[in-house]
This record gives structure tokens, sequence and C-alpha cells, in this order.
């Protein structure tokens, strides 16, 4: 285990990110980009439908 005068601050931050009560935190972060990367995602492929005006599709992508 490292102290604040003898070690790296990237040593330091995992030092932090490892201890048993912030390891939950950690996984939620992980969860949140994902699904943040899935909802963008799905917002892209509705926009282009939009675009070309294929409406009937994005109902379609919806109901599944």
């Amino acid at each position: 285990m490292c102290t604040a005068r003898n070690c790296p601050a990237w040593e330091q931050f995992i030092d932090i990110l490892t201890k048993p009560d912030n390891i939950p935190i950690v996984g939620m972060l992980f969860l949140v980009l994902f699904f943040t990367w899935i909802a963008l995602k799905q917002g892209l492929r509705n926009d282009r439908l939009l675009e070309e005006g294929r409406l009937d599709e994005i109902l379609d992508e919806a109901q599944r």
C-alpha cells in the first residue's frame, strides 16, 4: 500500500479504486458508459432512418 509521499499518482489512483467500498462504484461507471454507448448507437440509427424517410422501420426497431 502506498502513502502520499512515496507513491506516484497513478498508483494512488489504482489503490483508491481497488478498495472494497469503491469497487461497486467502478462497476457502475462501466455500466453507465456501456448503456450510454448503446443509447447513442440506437439514436444514430434512428436519425439515419428518419433522414431516409423510413419511419415504419423505427417503430419496428422500438417494438423488438
